[in-house]
């Protein structure tokens, strides 16, 4: 099975993931999961923004399933991210890139990353979203603060 690309809403719905605040009536929310994936890294602390996205998240949607789930040097990984959130009820799971841009990681890695959980899970369903990064809503926010950050 290959993993499905989805097109982004833009707006606000982009800043969230994609996720729409009204989900389909055929979908319930809760089967409905959202999976944060990262590079990862040797320094713990550079997940900090991942925890305060799915905070942000659970904030506006307590019952949302969110995961974040890493490449390498980091865990949950990508499948273990998967397993997660299948274990929580989700059928269905997107992806949500948080990168700048889309490179091999995300051409390359992440669908076969995808694949192969939907492979080990029948019946599960994961879609692709863009990086994060092409989000005109995200490149906004960044000229913004880039425009503050060069006034002060």
């Amino acid at each position: 099975m290959v993993a499905q690309a989805i097109d982004m809403p833009v707006g606000a719905d982009a800043l969230h993931g994609g996720m729409s605040a009204s989900p389909s009536a055929s979908t319930p929310l809760s089967s409905k999961g959202i999976l944060l994936f990262g590079h990862g890294a040797r320094n713990p602390e550079w997940a900090a923004p991942f925890t305060a996205i799915r905070a942000e998240i659970l904030a506006r949607s307590p019952d949302a399933l969110v995961e974040s789930g890493f490449l390498e040097l980091m865990r949950p990984t990508f499948a273990e991210a998967v397993d997660l959130l299948v274990e929580r009820g989700a059928t269905e799971i997107a992806v949500v890139p948080i990168f700048m841009a889309a490179g091999s990681h995300i051409n390359k890695d992440l669908p076969q990353l995808a694949a192969t959980s939907m492979d080990q899970h029948p019946g599960l369903t994961i879609s692709l979203a863009p990086p994060v990064g092409a989000a005109p809503s995200v490149l906004g926010a960044m000229a913004d603060y880039a425009m503050v950050a060069a006034a002060t």
